[in-house]
């Protein structure tokens, strides 16, 4: 083969690898400018879903119970508001809804700071209470209102035969989403080596709701209005808890709340008048 010839397939070889590369340069810019591309596969797109989550793994939710002072370690909690949500969680619904279940004696669900239960006994058995509940294999949280009335309530336990029938005797309430802290948290240990029962009621400051728009009023200084709203703690703990202590706490919990607003109420409107 002549040199000038050599030259010539050397000109040529490197010719088509430019084609070759401007080609597959020009293609990608056509594709990555294509109009009628799915979402999924163009650059600029909006997740629909955060990463990892699956029944029982909802972030949102995770962050609620972690504002009630428990953390699914195991990455197995289950809001529970319908029949469905048992199924989903593994767990057979109940024969009967609703289902009436008749509340152990109040004297076996003492209040935090009266002669029965001191707030320094009821506060070290909440914390371990809450503690173990965070290392549960599986937590299931039924919600709904107190029978009768619409204080909300939440109940957190690592049982699966209780939280059936608590969401039967709860009466169904809106979900809200996100979700939020309720005004009565039950906290329901099973398979604990002690045996404990009480409630405590406590007064926190909530900011007031603009009922027109859902946000947080304000007096237009940048401050947001708050209130004082009551709100309770139900801890029940056993080898096999009683679900008769566990309604006796929520009823005695919603008695309190009903009469800390009735007082409320009564103090405003004596200032007022």
């Amino acid at each position: 083969m002549s040199t000038r010839s050599a030259a010539l397939l050397v000109r040529r070889g490197l010719s088509a690898r430019k084609n070759r590369v401007l080609l597959g340069s020009t293609a990608a810019r056509a594709f990555a400018s294509s109009e009628g591309l799915p979402d999924s596969i163009k650059r600029v797109g909006q997740a629909s879903a955060f990463p990892n989550e699956y029944p029982g793994q909802v972030y949102a939710f995770n962050w609620c119970l972690n504002k009630d002072g428990v953390t699914p370690l195991q990455q197995s909690a289950f809001r529970i508001t319908k029949s469905l949500d048992l199924r989903v969680a593994g767990l057979t619904p109940p024969g009967s809804m609703p289902l009436k279940i008749k509340a152990a004696a109040a004297s076996k669900m003492p209040e935090a700071g009266s002669e029965s239960l001191e707030f320094s006994a009821f506060d070290a058995s909440s914390e371990q209470t809450r503690d173990l509940l965070s290392l549960s294999d599986h937590l299931y949280c039924p919600e709904g209102h107190v029978p009768g009335t619409r204080t909300s309530v939440r109940i957190i336990t690592n049982s699966s035969s209780l939280a059936p029938n608590l969401l039967a005797y709860l009466e169904r309430a809106p979900r809200k989403d996100p979700p939020e802290s309720l005004p009565i948290t039950v906290y329901a240990l099973e398979g604990s080596g002690y045996e404990f029962a009480g409630y405590a009621i406590e007064e926190v400051e909530v900011p007031i709701i603009d009922e027109d728009d859902g946000k947080d009023w304000s007096t237009g200084d940048g401050n947001v209005t708050h209130e004082a709203k009551s709100v309770a703690a139900v801890v029940v703990a056993g080898s096999a808890p009683d679900i008769s202590l566990v309604v006796a706490g929520i009823e005695l919990s919603q008695k309190a709340l009903a009469e800390d607003e009735e007082a409320r109420a009564a103090e405003k409107a004596e200032k007022q008048a």
